[in-house]
């Protein structure tokens, strides 16, 4: 279930940025990369600094969650296409996917990159009769932590509370003096940080590479056409769908790993098109 804790951090980004600002980000690829690369560049300075590779799970979140600089600005950017066709914002989206994954290889490099040193370090445990990686088990429990914290953050927080507002009704929440300028830069900032942690997470197990991002938001949008769109119980159940299922399909046919995801979106789309968890469209 590793994989499901990382597609969860992106999808769960994902889903609450449509849910508030009804914006389909294809970018959330792009910071999932930028976010593991910045993991390899902290990782490894900190390593190089003498840093214990036991303490490196937060050196990582930091990393990740640096990313979140951006969004600020990108939000900016996609003020622009606020309110206007589906089809503004993919193209304004995938070219800012382009845009990033060039910045990655001039910054980086094309070869594929990896924090060396940090995942075995932190050994192997035995559950249910087979041997676990610790460092999974670790990125699962954050994901856990993140999903818990997000659903006490918009139900608690008077935040929240206002982002709940916005999400249902953006005039009659502005009518009321909600400053929902400040409420979509929020909510763009905390989705592009969610994607940074997944990437900084996913480094010490597997290598970065340039192209990782449209890997990645092709996983993404499976696990929100699974779940439904805007649900972020949706997100959670979606990413342990998908990932169960490529376990399974990785032990009994691995040639179908892909297949099998994909074949249960369409089914999904079939019998029940707003997903899952979705609410039909009215």
């Amino acid at each position: 279930m590793f994989h499901a804790a990382v597609l969860f951090l992106v999808a769960a980004g994902l889903q609450l940025v449509f849910g508030v600002q009804r914006i389909l980000n294809l970018a959330c690829g792009s910071f999932y990369a930028l976010g593991a690369y910045c993991g390899i560049t902290a990782g490894g300075y900190a390593l190089s600094l003498g840093v214990p590779p036991l303490l490196a799970l937060p050196v990582l979140l930091l990393a990740g969650c640096a990313v979140a600089v951006l969004g600020p600005p990108v939000e900016r950017l996609l003020r622009a296409v606020y309110d206007r066709d589906e089809s503004f914002q993919l193209l304004l989206t995938f070219a800012l996917v382009l845009m990033l994954q060039d910045v990655v290889r001039m910054v980086w490099g094309s070869s594929p990159r990896q924090v060396d040193g940090i995942y075995l370090a932190y050994g192997q445990v035995e559950a249910l009769g087979a041997r676990v990686p610790v460092w999974n088990l670790l990125v699962l429990l954050a994901a856990l932590a993140v999903a818990l914290g997000l659903g006490a953050f918009l139900r608690r927080t008077n935040f929240g509370r206002l982002l709940r507002a916005t999400a249902e009704n953006r005039r009659m929440a502005a009518s009321l003096g909600v400053d929902t300028g400040t409420i979509y830069a929020a909510v763009f900032t905390l989705g592009v940080a969610l994607g940074g942690m997944g990437g900084a997470l996913v480094v010490p197990s597997s290598a970065a590479t340039p192209e990782m991002a449209v890997e990645l938001v092709v996983e993404a949008f499976a696990v929100v056409v699974i779940g439904g769109l805007g649900s972020m119980g949706g997100a959670l159940a979606g990413a342990a769908i998908v990932g169960l299922l490529r376990a399974v399909a990785l032990v009994v046919w691995p040639e179908l790993e892909l297949m099998a995801v994909y074949a249960v979106v369409v089914a999904v789309l079939l019998l029940r098109p707003a997903g899952l968890f979705g609410k039909p469209a009215t």
